[in-house]
């Protein structure tokens, strides 16, 4: 799917590159879904553009971006504050945007990128109408005990965790131990098998791909509710 490229003022002096997924006028639902790359990749990895066409596909207008520090070029990510002003102006770009400032804005993202959104929602979430995770960070590989979960109490808007039951980022069980516990107004949909980026073993007996198209029906089948 041919993506239009936008850029996204920052700050004074740093921009951003963005790239608009459109919906077919004739099957546009109304809302737009911000995604944000995870730490490893930036917004041109397979799998964000296979999400954000794919999202298009389903009626859902799509927008990835690039973080400061991946549009430079570099692999560190930047500090929080960093990340999260970079979210803050994609989020007002979207709602500034004249194919999508009518559309309901969703935020979200891969890995990082969605625990950020998470972040910029719970400080000032009003402009939200949902989340999407996909493969949300709870914690770092091996370390269950630093949890990433204590500001996802402060948001008011219904989420999505699509996530790997093997993730090592943290087992959908996990997710749904941490839903239970803070009284999320959020909903599971779990990848049987699948790990941080959803991939399932060969012995699952379910091609990569229609995993995928599974993830990619439930984020837009949910979407159209909030």
């Amino acid at each position: 799917m041919e993506a239009e490229t936008l850029t996204v003022e920052v700050n004074e002096s740093e921009r951003v590159t963005a790239l608009l997924y459109s919906a077919a006028k004739k099957d546009r639902a109304g809302f737009t879904v911000v995604l944000g790359h995870g730490a490893g990749a930036n917004q041109l990895s397979g799998f964000m553009r296979m999400v954000a066409g794919g999202l298009a596909a389903r009626g859902i207008d799509a927008l990835t971006f690039n973080f400061l520090y991946a549009e430079r070029g570099r692999h560190l990510p930047d500090p929080k504050a960093r990340l999260e002003s970079c979210y803050r102006a994609v989020i007002n770009a979207a709602l500034n945007h004249r194919k999508l400032k009518k559309n309901r804005l969703v935020i979200g993202g891969k890995s990082m990128g969605g625990r950020i959104a998470s972040q910029v929602a719970a400080a000032e979430g009003d402009r939200v109408a949902g989340l999407v995770f996909l493969g949300y960070p709870l914690h770092p590989p091996g370390r269950p005990d630093k949890l990433r979960a204590e500001h996802l109490k402060d948001i008011r808007a219904p989420m999505l965790f699509a996530q790997g039951a093997r993730d090592t980022f943290g087992t959908a069980d996990e997710i749904r131990a941490v839903i239970k516990k803070l009284r999320l107004p959020a909903t599971l949909y779990v990848i049987d098998g699948g790990d941080h980026s959803f991939k399932v073993p060969k012995s699952a007996g379910l091609p990569q791909q229609e995993v995928y198209e599974k993830v990619m029906d439930k984020v837009a089948e949910w979407t159209r509710t909030v």
